[in-house]
């Protein structure tokens, strides 16, 4: 993206259409998307949209707060994002908070 960036200085739109003042078609990312998809030897159905869903899924399970993740996301309501999660039983049963994330302390011992 830095190097998109510093090349293209894209004004309004990240992704311009090439052929008038507007966004990229979602049309033309759709198929840009599946051939990625069909070069990579990926078969599992979705489209980019499922990307969204994967990387607010992967944010929560990592701990990153819901806020955060609605900023992210660019959503203006909290059940918006909600939605956006597909949580698996393993990160169900994974400890509820962050400090039960960290190892056990092993115990102090005094300097000989």
């Amino acid at each position: 993206m830095r190097a998109y960036w510093s090349i293209y200085h894209p004004a309004t739109w990240l992704f311009p259409s090439p052929h008038r003042p507007h966004p990229l078609d979602p049309t033309g990312l759709q198929r840009a998307y599946q051939t990625a998809k069909r070069r990579a030897g990926i078969t599992k159905p979705g489209g980019i949209h499922a990307l969204r869903h994967a990387f607010a899924t992967h944010l929560l399970e990592a701990g990153v707060d819901v806020h955060t993740i609605q900023r992210r996301l660019g959503h203006q309501s909290i059940q918006t994002t909600t939605r956006s999660w597909h949580l698996t039983r393993a990160s169900l049963t994974t400890p509820a908070t962050r400090l039960e994330l960290l190892d056990t302390p092993s115990p102090i011992r005094p300097p000989a």
